[in-house]
C-alpha cells in the first residue's frame, strides 16, 4: 500500500531496481503492495519507491510461496512483524518457525522421492519388477489416487 508520504531517493529504491535484485516483475510488485505484502511510497515526481527492507520481505515472500504456503499464510505471517521499524533478526526466526515442520515434511518428502523414483512408488503403472512385489494387481490403487508409496507431502493436489 503506497503511503501517499513524498521520500527522498537515496532513501529508497525505484521499483525497476527492486524488481530487479528481488527477481520479481514489477507488476508483482505492484500486486503485493495492493495485496499490502509490502508497502511503498512516492518519490516528489510520483514515481513508486520503495525501502531496501522490502527486498528481505520479497525474499520471504519467494521462500514462503517456494515451501507452498498461501498468499494469505503469508500475508497473515507478515502481519506479525513490526510495522514501526525494520524487522529484526528475531522477528524473522519467530516469523518462519511456524512453518519450519512444513519445510521438515518437504525435505522427508524429498529424499523419499530421491530414493524411491527407482523402485516401485505405487503409482499404478506396474512397469517395474520391483511393483509385482511392492504393488501386486496394484493393490496401492485401492488406498486413493497418486503415487501412493511418495509421502503424502508429495501427493497434495
Amino acid at each position: 500500500m503506497s503511503s501517499g508520504v513524498s521520500v527522498r531517493s537515496d532513501d529508497h529504491l525505484p521499483i525497476g531496481e527492486v524488481a530487479r535484485r528481488a527477481g520479481f516483475a514489477a507488476s508483482a510488485l505492484r500486486y503485493y503492495e495492493k495485496e499490502s505484502l509490502i508497502s511503498g511510497a512516492r518519490s516528489d515526481g510520483g514515481q513508486r519507491r520503495y525501502p531496501r527492507s522490502v527486498l528481505r520481505r520479497l525474499a520471504f515472500i519467494r521462500a514462503a510461496q517456494n515451501v507452498g504456503l498461501s498468499l494469505d499464510e503469508i500475508r497473515a505471517a507478515l502481519a506479525a512483524l513490526p510495522e514501526s521499524r525494520v524487522p529484526t533478526k528475531a522477528d524473522w526466526a519467530r516469523l518462519s518457525s511456524s512453518w519450519r515442520s512444513r519445510l521438515d515434511e518437504q525435505i522427508a518428502g524429498l529424499v523419499a522421492l530421491r530414493d524411491g523414483l527407482s523402485t516401485c512408488i505405487g503409482c499404478g503403472c506396474l512397469s517395474l519388477r520391483r511393483c509385482a512385489l511392492s504393488n501386486p494387481s496394484d493393490v496401492a490403487a485401492g488406498a486413493g489416487a497418486g503415487a501412493r508409496f511418495l509421502p503424502s507431502s508429495l501427493r497434495r493436489p
